[in-house]
């Protein structure tokens, strides 16, 4: 069984954002507090023991409390069940995390060369010992098994692969730690578990949709992906922002060559949206927008959603 629970389903900064009063942080901090999302990443075990984590949110700390499945074993001074944590890229809110789990407790980051380099870079990140917490680099397009803290297998087979993205938003106009070559900035990864073969999706950032994604997806039971906008001026028509989703990397909900359109027929299984940025009003369930997105299919998952493969 391949067990799987959202920790965040928010895009960078969460919901409420600290520093917004748009209609959907406002609302969350008052009328509609189920509104409150804390940043992307989902756990996923192959036993139900030993968990693994995409992308190590600024949030984490909160989303652990928040997760009994993630809490020390009864009776243990110092455990946990997380055994590692899988990289998609090495933007703030997939890596910053890590920083929560410096206590010494045994796990390995498994990242592309990129997001390792970047890492590397920054010595911040040597509070993580690498006496205990190793960092594995992973290939595009090569499956690998992640292992428990005492090295043996964990039953879960990841492929990582390419989608269309960009790089950190912070190395804007930097030299990127890697170098100029951008492959590996941006991952979808394909999870299973050995033993049933049953899989999932998960792609918290993506520019556009590709024939070549559209194949990966094709008739698979579960599918995460990125819905951090409706539309991809919203941050510029809402005085937001002044980036749109695709100068950011990120595709849209809806449009012509928004997700929705873009895989609706693809016969998957259950649909979910994260990475959702508190601008886009599908957050709030009695829009439009999210009444659009569920005939469509498609979920927006609360943080602690539990889900079973």
């Amino acid at each position: 069984m391949l067990c799987v629970v959202v920790l965040g389903a928010a895009a960078g900064g969460g919901v409420p954002q600290w520093n917004c009063g748009c209609p959907v942080c406002t609302k969350a901090r008052g009328e509609a507090p189920d509104l409150q999302s804390t940043q992307a990443s989902i756990a996923v075990s192959a036993d139900g023991a030993h968990w693994f984590l995409v992308n190590a949110s600024p949030d984490l700390r909160q989303q652990v409390t928040a997760t009994p499945q993630l809490h020390p074993k009864r009776g243990e001074l110092r455990h946990s069940p997380i055994a590692g944590v899988i990289l998609t890229n090495g933007e703030i809110d997939a890596i910053a995390g890590l920083l929560s789990m410096r206590e010494g407790s045994p796990f390995t980051i498994y990242a592309h060369q990129r997001v390792l380099a970047i890492l590397k870079s920054n010595s911040v990140f040597d509070v993580l010992s690498e006496k205990n917490v190793k960092r594995q680099p992973i290939a595009v397009d090569h499956a690998f098994e992640p292992t428990l803290p005492d090295g043996s297998p964990s039953g879960i087979e990841v492929l990582p692969f390419e989608v269309p993205g960009k790089g950190a938003w912070y190395l804007e106009g930097k030299a990127h730690p890697a170098g100029k070559d951008g492959m590996g900035d941006t991952l979808g990864l394909r999870i299973a578990e050995k033993a049933s073969g049953k899989y999932l999706y998960f792609l918290a950032a993506c520019a556009r949709v590709t024939d070549d994604l559209k194949s990966r997806l094709a008739g698979a039971p579960l599918v995460f992906f990125d819905g951090t906008v409706w539309r991809d001026d919203e941050l510029i028509a809402a005085g937001l922002g002044n980036k749109t989703g695709q100068a950011m990397g990120h595709i849209s909900m809806s449009g012509g060559h928004g997700a929705i359109e873009s895989l609706a027929e693809l016969a998957i299984g259950r649909k979910l949206f994260l990475h959702i940025n508190n601008s886009n009003p599908a957050l709030l369930k009695d829009s439009p927008e999210r009444k659009a997105a569920e005939r469509a299919g498609w979920q927006i998952p609360a943080d602690g959603t539990e889900i079973e493969l």
